[in-house]
């Protein structure tokens, strides 16, 4: 079997012009295919990941599609900037494996975690994520007390036993957006307090049986990170995430003056990259995204290393559900897996129609895909609303 063409496709969603989801899908020429994800669909990087795919293709046409540790390495060691490399070659090298892997699924005529070792589990524990964007089909602004309380028992009502929240999101007085400037240094006990008084009305009305994940997106510092885990630890946070810039020695700093677990791995990328985390017990568990991370096949070395030193997986996912059906068959399989996240774009419809199917979790359970490769694939309405760049 041999790679004949690659098409990298960035769909128009004129919902929401800032979600600028990347796909690809290659082809081989015993008319089986394969389609990935670059998870950069947030942000400022998505043309970039386009472009690193159309440059990363150009070098495996004529590649078996079979050999995917062999066209892993190449990737990695014969592009200069592979070696070490950021989130735009990784996402790059991402959603080509990721296709790789749907080819070797649909050849074999298995699911993928069939090839990645077969599944322990197919009833994952999942939580709602990101509900100061609300809980529904649309975006929300989440300031008011009564509005944290009510969309997360209404997660909480669907069956989810834990939810992640970035209480430090919108300003409760008008509903701005925090800045990184707001949240670094030393807070002020009225922004501590914004986010201590959101916390607290959520445990009130969930109670204590279910699980908070207290995000922050990397925003607050070191020295203000551990302001505000002291502040909310008490209301028994689930773990505590991207607390500030992704790094052993602040990572370490911050998880030695609390008494929660820290989280990482959305921006952080490879093996080598995660190596120093596990080195010196950090972090607590890890978050790689899939869709950046070099993969599935570097997304399960990840995996076995943390496990290791006896760190969770909780695999990052906020983008179409290519990433979602990927990171299920590989948390379906390992053996530290923790909790899937299922983000709130998720239940907006511009990117449920990306994909020929709708995956999503029954009473705050996933089960994973069954159909040969993936389970999914890039819906006809993504291509008829894709701009195409074509790799032979």
């Amino acid at each position: 079997m041999k790679i004949t063409q690659i098409d990298i496709m960035t769909p128009r969603i004129q919902e929401n012009p800032m979600w600028r989801p990347i796909l690809c899908r290659i082809h081989t020429d015993e008319g089986i295919y394969g389609d990935g994800e670059a998870a950069l669909a947030y942000g400022i990087a998505s043309p970039a990941a386009a472009g690193m795919i159309r440059d990363l293709a150009t070098l495996i046409i004529g590649m078996d599609p079979l050999d995917s540790e062999v066209i892993w390495d190449k990737l990695y060691k014969s592009t200069f900037w592979g070696q070490n490399g950021g989130p735009v070659v990784f996402a790059g090298i991402s959603a080509l494996d990721i296709a790789l892997w749907d080819i070797k699924g649909k050849a074999f005529n298995v699911p993928v975690y069939k090839l990645l070792g077969g599944k322990r589990r197919d009833n994952l524990r999942t939580y709602a994520s990101q509900l100061q964007f609300g809980w529904s089909d649309h975006a929300e602004t989440l300031t008011t007390l009564d509005e944290y309380r009510e969309v997360s028992k209404k997660a909480v009502a669907e069956g989810y036993d834990a939810i992640k929240i970035d209480f430090l999101t919108y300003a409760p007085e008008d509903g701005r957006r925090y800045t990184d400037e707001d949240c670094t240094r030393l807070l002020s006990p009225k922004l501590v307090d914004v986010v201590e008084s959101r916390v607290a009305a959520v445990r009130e009305a969930i109670g204590p049986n279910v699980d908070i994940i207290m995000e922050n997106h990397s925003r607050p510092d070191a020295q203000s990170a551990v302001q505000l885990g002291r502040a909310v630890q008490k209301y028994n946070i689930f773990y505590f995430e991207e607390p500030n810039t992704p790094n052993p020695k602040t990572a370490k700093f911050i998880s030695s003056k609390l008494s929660m677990p820290i989280a990482h791995g959305e921006r952080v990328y490879s093996r080598w990259q995660y190596a120093p985390f596990f080195e010196d017990q950090s972090i607590q568990v890890i978050q790689p995204d899939l869709g950046n991370c070099g993969g599935l096949t570097e997304g399960k070395k990840i995996c076995d290393m943390a496990y290791v030193y006896d760190i969770s997986v909780q695999a990052h996912v906020c983008a179409s559900p290519l990433s979602t059906a990927a990171a299920l068959h590989l948390e379906a399989v390992i053996p530290n897996f923790v909790i899937h996240e299922h983000h709130v774009f998720n239940l907006h419809n511009y990117n449920r129609e990306l994909c020929t199917v709708d995956l999503q979790p029954v009473n705050g359970r996933f089960k994973v895909p069954e159909e040969p490769g993936l389970g999914a694939e890039i819906s006809p309405w993504a291509m008829e609303h894709s701009t195409k760049y074509t790799v032979e």
